[in-house]
């Protein structure tokens, strides 16, 4: 390998730098990009079958609860 005066090192050392932060800055603006495109990609879901059962079951809860409070008069039995 040749050898190098400092100046030459210090040029190389920037130039590498300086692509090195551009390629970063390349990268997150394509995460970015991807990220607005995907929103779903960022939602909270249930893992197992049976906490998307519970998920299910209170969502089904909080429909009968919302259709009863639209129709007072059908109220249960006391």
């Amino acid at each position: 390998m040749r050898n190098m005066t400092q100046a030459e090192r210090t040029r190389l050392r920037d130039a590498l730098v300086g692509n090195g932060l551009l390629l970063l800055f390349g990268c997150g603006v394509l995460a970015f990009l991807v990220a607005v495109d995907r929103l779903d990609w960022f939602a909270i879901r249930p893992a197992t079958g049976t906490s998307i059962a519970m998920a299910r079951s209170t969502e089904a809860a909080a429909r009968h609860a919302a259709d009863q409070a639209r129709r007072p008069e059908i109220a249960l039995p006391r």
